[in-house]
């Protein structure tokens, strides 16, 4: 089991946006997480790679513990346990989040040199390799905005496999891209699947959660209302609120 959370409990200025959340990962496994928009899929994607912290509840990443709840109260592990666990885990963001100042090129290779501390020319064999994976061996000299949104995912989803992370997270991965260039991602996350990486993917890509992923969870209200085989959710829920969810989708 890559990744176990326990209880997750979340507050933002007093409004629950998680509310006792359970899950486990397997290694190799994809899970989408769907549901309406302030569902706290993303909050959740937040709370399990460091970005937010939980108010109560338990996570456990690569067999490493982060936090646990001590009196109703989460309590961290230290700052070295921490910063090992987010080597194990990479994200990638809606927004691609790379450094626009810095060559497709130095984004990828700057982690590896600095968190990783790998020679330059290893750093920069691996980003090759891991762009000519992506189809943008051309683009290593450009910087991000010479390059398409799809571009830019791809880039960033480089980045992120090269501080070889044992889970990879998506939050929303093709939410700001056009739907030309939506299929351009999906193909990406479908070949790496194909490659069993562990993943945990935020989506509103339905076609994609149902034919990707092992395993689908949809969240509504800050709760999971339902989990199981993508065949299972999509094709047979039993909550009335994944039914209404997905209507529109399986009427299509």
């Amino acid at each position: 089991m890559l990744l176990k959370a326990d209880h997750l409990m979340k507050q933002f200025d007093n409004t629950s946006v998680l509310k006792d959340i359970s899950l486990q990962v397997s290694e190799g496994e994809v899970v989408a997480i769907i549901g309406p928009s302030g569902s706290g899929k993303s909050t959740l994607l937040r709370c399990l790679t460091q970005l937010e912290k939980v108010d109560q509840g338990r996570i456990e990443v690569c067999g490493k513990l982060m936090v646990d709840s001590s009196d109703r109260k989460a309590v961290y592990a230290d700052n070295k346990t921490l910063h090992d666990i987010i080597l194990d885990v990479g994200l990638v963001f809606q927004n691609f989040n790379l450094f626009p100042h810095y060559s497709v090129l130095k984004n990828i290779t700057d982690a590896q040199v600095n968190v990783l501390g790998k020679e330059k020319e290893q750093a920069v064999i691996k980003a090759m390799e891991l762009l000519s994976k992506m189809n943008l061996q051309d683009r290593s000299n450009a910087y991000p905005g010479e390059l398409s949104g799809g571009q830019q995912q791809r880039v960033a989803i480089a980045r992120a496999l090269a501080l070889n992370p044992r889970i990879l997270f998506f939050d929303e991965p093709t939410s700001a891209l056009d739907p030309e260039l939506t299929g351009e991602i999906l193909k990406v996350i479908r070949s790496l699947a194909e490659e069993k990486m562990t993943m945990v993917i935020v989506t509103h890509e339905m076609a994609f959660a149902r034919d990707v992923a092992d395993r689908v969870i949809f969240m509504d209200g800050g709760v999971i209302v339902e989990e199981g085989t993508p065949e299972a959710v999509f094709g047979n829920s039993v909550n009335q609120r994944t039914k209404e969810f997905l209507q529109r989708f399986n009427q299509n």
